[in-house]
């Protein structure tokens, strides 16, 4: 059972060492990494993915339980305990959805039926672009696309480490998300733009020119603030639901959802 990873420094952009002794990431904890556009965020998740050994740019090591990961959790996709989501995540398979993941299901040895109609049921809650069993895969949208990976890396993949590439720029609820994952026992590591998601985490990653410049613990100020904006995310979420539904803004939504 993985109960944590470590990450051990390696160096920046300009090849000089990382200060930080090491980071430690227990299971059960919600992580989100931030920093400008170009400061090293999805080097550092995926150096996670990769369960690096000084073996790539970046040149940081990630331990497993406090060992050497072992090759066959390195290179063996059925393997790996982790699930990375990212911007550019497609699915060029000409497979229905619930053919997609009854594959996959087979592959880690799960036999029981209910888990593609959980899949399909818990994706759903995720995106308002609703998923059907025989849709392609290939037609789903962005959006659609990355809610059945994420349900599906929870119910099927069950890995105990999920990562994610800005999720608010997938069209998805992400407020369900997060409110899910809260309670899964993994570890989930965010990277992201958003304020709401960066202070729902416990633990805040800074990074900046490739490097970790800092760790922070998630305090209760930062909570209380999480809850306002994410009163306030809720608000926008209802217009945004609106919109996408091709109804017009009338002065009685505004003035349910954005009453002083």
């Amino acid at each position: 059972m993985l109960q944590n990873i470590t990450i051990f420094p390696g160096v920046d952009k300009g090849g000089r060492q990382e200060n930080f002794d090491y980071i430690t990431l227990k299971a059960g904890e919600t992580v989100s990494i931030v920093g400008p556009t170009g400061s090293g965020k999805t080097a550092l998740i995926t150096d996670v993915e990769l369960l690096a050994q000084g073996d790539t740019a970046t040149r940081r090591r990630v331990l497993v339980n406090g060992e050497l990961p072992p090759d066959e959790i390195r290179y063996n996709p059925a393997l790996k305990p982790i699930v990375m989501i990212t911007q550019n995540t497609k699915c060029f398979a000409d497979l229905s959805v619930e053919e997609f993941l009854q594959i996959h299901a087979r592959a880690r040895k799960i036999d029981d039926r209910q888990v593609i109609r959980a899949t399909i049921d818990l994706a759903n809650k995720f995106t308002g672009e609703k998923i059907k069993d025989d849709y392609k895969v290939t037609i789903l949208s962005g959006g659609q696309t990355r809610s059945l990976l994420i349900a599906d890396a929870i119910l099927i993949g069950a890995a105990p480490i999920i990562l994610m590439d800005e999720i608010e720029n997938a069209g998805i609820f992400r407020q369900e998300v997060i409110n899910l994952i809260q309670n899964t026992g993994k570890i989930v590591v965010f990277v992201t733009h958003d304020p709401v998601i960066a202070l729902l985490t416990e633990t805040r990653v800074i990074m900046e020119n490739g490097a970790v410049k800092k760790v922070l613990r998630q305090n209760e100020l930062e909570i209380t603030a999480a809850k306002n904006l994410l009163e306030i995310d809720k608000k926008i979420g209802v217009i945004r639901e609106e919109l996408r539904a091709g109804k017009a803004i009338t002065n009685e939504l505004m003035a349910v959802n954005f009453a002083s």
